[in-house]
């Protein structure tokens, strides 16, 4: 049985971790799996869903495999949590944007991937927990992402006191975009759109992000828009909307 299902429809991939015995905890073979699919995304993809099979979301690692890995040397604990790190740095780099749809339990690294994903909507009654302190372990892989999506102060608390939280919170610290939500219906908006316009605007958020508004940026930003003015799908959006007509993308 694949511990990744994955189906694509339309221009809309579907990817749903599928290890339900277990809350969809990570171990070695769904981390390559995930790492794979986030690498290799086909060119007829415009939008990712992550899922989980069952009852929760992910309930971080698996932790028959992290017994396993407290065997190892120093040397393989690094090599086997750089697996990890790599495979959330591929969601995130992803060059589609990635929905992330929650619920159930989101532990540990299921709140690391959460937090990778471009867009993540949750289900009411969705429990989240940065757990590790409780393992005597931290979130040390997750850490980079996850203080980006809910911020140094939410974070520091949640990361010490392995509290619960649910998704009110989360949606006030930015963890979440959504609750309850169509997430299907976000995913096919997405894809409606000019799928290079929508790669780079996403690159639009990830560069930018933080960065003082500055001439250098001001720059960029004009360079940025002018490129899309002059290419050919920027070209064909402005044409299709102005002669009232679907762009030829929708019809791709």
């Amino acid at each position: 049985m694949s511990v990744l299902l994955s189906h694509q429809d339309g221009a809309v991939l579907t990817l749903t971790l599928n290890r339900p015995e277990v809350h969809n905890a990570f171990n070695a073979a769904l981390i390559a799996a995930l790492h794979g699919a986030f690498s290799e995304v086909p060119a007829d993809v415009r939008a990712i869903i992550l899922r989980g099979e069952g009852k929760s979301f992910c309930a971080g690692a698996d932790l028959t495999w992290m017994k396993e890995a407290s065997g190892y040397s120093h040397e393989e604990n690094v090599a086997d949590a750089q697996r990890l790190s790599a495979m959330l740095n591929a969601i995130y780099q992803c060059p589609v944007p990635v929905i992330a749809d929650v619920h159930g339990a989101a532990y540990g690294g299921g709140v690391g991937l959460t937090a990778c994903a471009d867009i993540a909507i949750a289900k009411t009654g969705t429990k989240f927990m940065l757990s590790e302190v409780r393992l005597g372990l931290t979130p040390a892989t997750i850490s980079p992402f996850v203080l980006r999506a809910m911020g140094e102060r939410v974070a520091m608390r949640y990361f010490v006191s392995a509290e619960a939280f649910g998704p009110d919170l989360a949606l006030r610290c930015g963890l979440l975009q959504g609750v309850d939500e169509d997430v299907d219906g976000v995913a096919k908006a997405i894809a409606a759109n000019g799928p290079e316009a929508v790669q780079a605007a996403k690159a639009l958020v990830r560069d930018f992000a933080g960065m003082p508004v500055d001439d250098a940026l001001r720059d960029e930003t004009a360079e940025r828009i002018a490129a899309r003015r002059a290419s050919e799908e920027g070209r064909e959006g402005i044409a299709a909307f102005l002669e009232k007509r679907s762009p030829a993308w929708r019809d791709a």
